[in-house]
């Protein structure tokens, strides 16, 4: 499986900047056509790595549990979700699309695939 992890960056551009985590998250999320906030050991966030890069689409994935400050973007993340689980957690063009259960809510109705060509992951 591929997918653009952007850990490295973000360890070193969040120990510089600091700042409010949900400030970062907007930030982090508006940065790449499709952003995936996930833990390297969860189930769930694999499966739904798995369905994007099986659809040809290339995730920006931020693994929180290798994020010194990660828990701090989780509670951001379960804030922004009013509450549940805090990963996975999607964006797609910076909007959120939420966690895997709205993911796959859209990808059954049809309405994934426009997504993802509105913010240019997907070119079909």
């Amino acid at each position: 499986m591929q997918y653009q992890s952007n850990s490295r960056s973000y360890y070193s551009s969040a120990a510089q900047g600091g700042g409010d985590p949900l400030e970062r998250v907007l930030r982090l999320a508006s940065g790449s056509a499709v952003v995936i906030f996930s833990m390297s050991t969860c189930c769930m966030c694999h499966a739904v790595k798995r369905l994007f890069c099986g659809m040809g689409v290339n995730p920006t994935v931020y693994e929180l549990d290798q994020d010194p400050r990660g828990q701090e973007i989780e509670r951001a993340l379960s804030q922004l979700l009013g509450g549940g689980s805090a990963v996975p957690v999607v964006f797609i063009g910076g909007k959120l699309v939420g966690a895997m259960d709205r993911v796959m809510a859209s990808h059954i109705s049809g309405n994934l695939v426009p997504l993802l060509k509105e913010a240019g992951a997907l070119w079909l």
